[in-house]
């Protein structure tokens, strides 16, 4: 049966392109299924301030019945490239049947679009960029899907190299078990608390916008030379805020200060995939209610968490201060222990970040999975 793609033009083709996972993943008890109101909002010009800088078309790939067998996004982000100085395109938000024809239809309707708008490669998947979800699965040896990280079928790393993707970058989710802190990990943490100008304090839920602007101000600096990195916007600060608001555990949180200055941040998030895979991606008519009930009544225990940012700003590196990256570390595991989580997942890091990566061994992680970006010139 042949295969057309098309690219989404109406709302109930939008519909259409949010309900594609139900179809790939209908049979695998793994998946947790997203909430459709969080993923039409993030495709929502309207809503995602990421379209302020990014650009993005939406292709469903459907057979001559009618039958939908998968979806794509291309998009551009100018900020990606005035930051690298190049003419990337990236697709995202893949979903496939397990079949060539399928896959290869929805990556050339992709890439010719990001022909169009100048490019000359493709980077993905990225939905929209780094500071989201980014990858495919491609190792998977512990631990369940966890929040604002992919999960996908073991057969898509085939349908991409098939296309002619190749492997650009390899990026680690670190198991990590919440037991005994390393005895010369609390060594570090003690000696850096001891520094006379630092403080470190928890994120205030009440204040979480200028929290997380503090952040945004961490994060542009620590990470402004890493492989992919994206400036993270104002708007994108707020509406993130917005987000995590509900999920946010100030135990799991620190922001350390020298003298009143940003030094260093360190934000995680319960796994919030334990308190809606049941709900079917619906808050309505009672999904609002439950998903209320266990996280503003705090009436589910959550086992599992991720820790999604740890950074230090470059200044404090090397210095006396040279061990608060580990003390973070400590502050994170003492929170996790305060919250009853049993275990999480570190990252992503870079494959080839050593120093963070030997960081995160010294602490007790190891990788737990591997999410693969591909790439290919245009």
């Amino acid at each position: 049966m042949s295969v057309k793609v098309r690219r989404v033009d109406s709302k109930v083709d939008r519909k259409k392109f949010v309900r594609v996972p139900w179809l790939v993943y209908r049979d695998d008890p793994s998946w947790v299924p997203p909430l459709l109101a969080d993923v039409s909002d993030t495709l929502d010009p309207r809503k995602n301030p990421f379209f302020e800088h990014g650009e993005a078309a939406l292709f469903l790939a459907e057979r001559n019945d009618g039958e939908v067998v998968g979806r794509i996004t291309a998009h551009t982000n100018r900020l990606h490239n005035e930051h690298h100085g190049d003419r990337t395109g990236f697709f995202g938000f893949f979903e496939s049947v397990d079949d060539d024809r399928t896959a290869l239809a929805l990556f050339e309707a992709a890439q010719n679009w990001l022909k169009q708008h100048g490019c000359d490669k493709v980077l993905g998947p990225e939905s929209f960029s780094t500071n989201e979800e980014v990858g495919i699965l491609v190792e998977d040896h512990q631990g369940p899907p966890m929040i604002m990280c992919p999960y996908t079928p073991g057969y898509y790393p085939s349908l991409v190299e098939a296309a002619g993707f190749e492997k650009v970058k390899d990026l680690y989710g670190w198991y990590y078990e919440v037991g005994k802190i390393p005895d010369d990990a609390l060594k570090v943490a003690h000696a850096v608390e001891k520094h006379p100008l630092l403080t470190v304090r928890q994120a205030d839920p009440k204040h979480l916008e200028r929290d997380i602007n503090i952040v945004r101000e961490v994060f542009n600096a620590a990470w402004c030379d890493n492989w992919g990195y994206v400036p993270w916007t104002d708007n994108e600060v707020r509406h993130a805020a917005k987000l995590i608001k509900m999920v946010i555990r100030p135990e799991i949180t620190a922001i350390a200060e020298v003298d009143g200055r940003p030094a260093g941040m360190m934000i995680a998030l319960p796994n919030i995939n334990e308190v809606i895979k049941d709900l079917d991606g619906r808050l309505f008519p009672t999904g609002l209610l439950k998903l209320v009930w266990r996280l503003k009544l705090g009436r589910h225990q959550f086992q599992s968490g991720r820790l999604l940012l740890l950074g230090i700003m470059p200044e404090f590196r090397g210095s006396a201060l040279g061990g608060l990256s580990v003390l973070l570390y400590v502050r994170a595991h003492r929170g996790a222990q305060k919250l009853g989580l049993k275990q999480g997942e570190l990252g992503w890091t870079l494959e080839d970040n050593d120093k963070i990566n030997a960081g995160i061994q010294f602490m007790g992680g190891r990788i737990g999975k591997v999410y693969r970006v591909y790439g290919k010139d245009l």
